[in-house]
């Protein structure tokens, strides 16, 4: 038992680490992809998922991107993952030849629900936990499952409130 909150353990990611972190993971999945090394698509899991998508569709250009849109977290806590909005299933099927991205696994209910609906899919995140690690095909840094990762969208000088909701 620890007297720390769980952001007192903090991970500061910047814009210019996550962009480095993501084109690492653009390289390890580069010629990966089934059909002769490429990929047929990019399912981002929205929101955090959308900025490594980005410059992984850029790197390895991918021009058919998509999103999944899930909520899981309410703030800090976690809840049960809700899929608000998937993607055609013209363009994803089972997930063969699709990425999904996302930019942590953490407990991996997130990614849990997205493999029930695409299970031939490759998961990658930028940033893995221990817990939800396994989930994961390829994945750059690993963090403790205590760490809190404040990625550089809900930060300023000081943590800012989002616009909507809590």
């Amino acid at each position: 038992m620890t007297d720390r909150l769980p952001h007192e353990k903090g991970f500061h990611i910047s814009w210019d680490q996550l962009h480095r972190d993501s084109r690492a993971l653009a390289w390890r999945l580069d010629g990966k992809g089934p059909d002769n090394g490429h990929w047929k698509a990019i399912v981002a899991i929205t929101r955090g998922g959308m900025a490594p998508a980005m410059i992984i569709a850029r790197e390895l250009d991918i021009r058919t991107v998509d999103t999944i849109s899930i909520k899981s977290y309410d703030h800090q806590a976690q809840d049960e993952a809700i899929i608000l909005k998937k993607p055609s299933n013209d363009l994803v099927k089972d997930g063969h030849g699709v990425i999904i991205i996302d930019d942590l696994v953490d407990s991996g209910k997130t990614l849990e629900a997205v493999k029930k609906l695409y299970p031939k899919a490759h998961y990658a995140t930028v940033y893995a936990k221990a817990i939800g690690r396994p989930l994961v095909d390829t994945y750059i840094t690993e963090v403790s499952q205590d760490t809190w990762i404040f990625f550089p969208w809900d930060m300023a000088l000081q943590y800012v409130e989002p616009f909507r909701g809590s």
